[in-house]
């Protein structure tokens, strides 16, 4: 070929690059992006955001670029155009705005996980209020006041039992598998003890792996988590087909709904279900069993914060006439300075970064557009995590600001840490071994793990 053709085509592939470069660089927009950085062709800045931070603080990637770019600024994540808000005015404004200007949406991994149809399911308005209601009805307050309660405490204290005879115990791993095994029985009547193999060890850190790029190769974080899911929703389904050629069995749980409700809800279809009450499980293992072991290190960091629980419960075993008795609602709603240590647990722990929406229009904002098809990330941390946010306030006023939306699971967590709370202070001890260092990647994680030695106060 002559030099001179060799020259066209390098020259030709120069200007096609440097035209791809630019229009990656600079996406199509009706009106002025939001400033930032696009980053690297197709991984964007996904490096970047996924550096571990040895802190509790919000993720330095977002915390960089508030410095740089002002609250609201534009990046590329996981092949994605993002924004990124920390402006609690937007953010407050974009969640009034759902279903107007901005859909719910799931990082493509999660969608993948969940075989989420963002389409479908944001088309279909009804079926989010249909599940919150129905997970109200089996996780909401008033189960929790009169049938669930006395369950946690018999579950969490067989669970103490069993760890006061290991030498030592990975917090984070083995409250994950207690919170699997307990909702697990209220969604679909799961007994582990009857298991085979014992799945709930499989999802330890399940959400720092979602948190990744969406490639299913050997040894990848990714690929770890689509075999872990096998095993979840093999396990799933085939409860879910047992009792649906049996219904004549009737458990109470919240399959025994689903599967009544069958019959009217026309979105409900078998592979809807049992990637739904998936979803359900990660929701509850994955986020409450960070939160509580991030409680636990800091209560252990704290005497004077383990003193004044240990008197507090103490306190609701000397008021009963029979000490054995169990946890009432009564009394667990007297835990004050425990629910404030919840909520501070819950205010620093934010286990996820943000909370995903997508636009289904064009948002302008202080000057900018937010094109239609973006993906909008809300950093709620941006306001729980700002000292003068919280200078001054009580941990119930720092939830209190700091609460955007409602999650239907809020009451189910909150009675969950309380309760183990109360029966790890009034029944056992505990000693740190190693470990318990926290970090961001950037979900809330805890380096090699947090190592505890857990013994009873009174020889079963």
């Amino acid at each position: 070929m002559h030099w001179s053709v060799w020259l066209f085509v390098i020259s030709l592939l120069i200007v096609i690059a440097t035209n791809w470069l630019y229009r990656w660089r600079n996406p199509k927009c009706n009106g002025k992006l939001p400033p930032g950085s696009m980053g690297l062709p197709l991984i964007g800045e996904t490096l970047s955001f996924l550096v571990s931070n040895k802190s509790i603080d919000m993720p330095p990637f977002i915390k960089k670029r508030m410095k740089q770019y002002g609250p609201i600024f534009r990046t590329s994540l996981a092949g994605r155009p993002v924004v990124i808000s920390s402006d609690p005015e937007f953010n407050h404004y974009v969640f009034q705005q759902e279903g107007k200007l901005v859909e719910r949406w799931y990082m493509d991994s999660f969608a993948k996980i969940l075989h989420q149809d963002a389409t479908r399911i944001n088309a279909q308005k009804n079926i989010h209020k249909y599940l919150r209601n129905l997970i109200l009805g089996h996780f909401g307050t008033e189960v929790l006041k009169d049938k669930m309660l006395p369950k946690l405490e018999d579950a969490i204290d067989q669970r103490l039992q069993g760890w006061s005879k290991l030498s030592s115990l990975e917090v984070k791993k083995n409250t994950s598998a207690m919170i699997f095994d307990f909702s697990a029985k209220q969604l679909f009547s799961y007994e582990p003890e009857k298991a085979k193999e014992n799945i709930a060890e499989s999802f330890t850190n399940f959400l720092q792996g979602l948190m990744s790029f969406t490639i299913n190769i050997p040894g990848t974080a990714y690929h770890r988590c689509l075999q872990n899911q096998k095993k979840a929703i093999n396990l799933i389904t085939t409860m879910f087909e047992e009792r649906k050629r049996n219904p004549e069995i009737r458990k109470g749980d919240f399959l025994d709904q689903i599967l009544a409700d069958m019959k009217t809800e026309t979105f409900f279809t078998d592979n809807f279900i049992i990637y739904m009450m998936f979803g359900l499980l990660i929701a509850s293992f994955e986020t409450i069993s960070a939160t509580l072991t991030l409680a636990i290190k800091l209560i252990n960091d704290h005497p004077k914060v383990v003193q004044a629980l240990t008197e507090e419960h103490e306190a609701i075993l000397k008021s009963r006439e029979d000490v054995n008795s169990g946890l009432t609602w009564k009394e667990y709603k007297s835990m004050t300075f425990t629910h404030s240590v919840i909520n501070e647990a819950l205010r620093l722990g934010s286990v996820a970064p943000g909370i995903l929406r997508r636009t289904i229009q064009d948002i302008q904002i202080n000057g900018y557009t937010i094109p239609k098809g973006w993906a909008l990330m809300v950093v709620p941390a941006a306001l729980q995590l700002n000292p003068k946010t919280y200078e001054g306030s009580s941990c119930l006023q720092s939830m209190a600001l700091a609460g955007m939306t409602s999650c239907a699971g809020a009451d189910f967590s909150k009675v969950l840490m309380a309760v183990f709370l109360h029966v790890l202070f009034t029944k056992y001890r505990w000693t740190t071994i190693k470990g318990g260092e926290v970090i961001r990647s950037p979900t809330l994680g805890f380096g090699d793990g947090y190592y505890i030695q857990v013994s009873a106060k009174h020889k079963y």
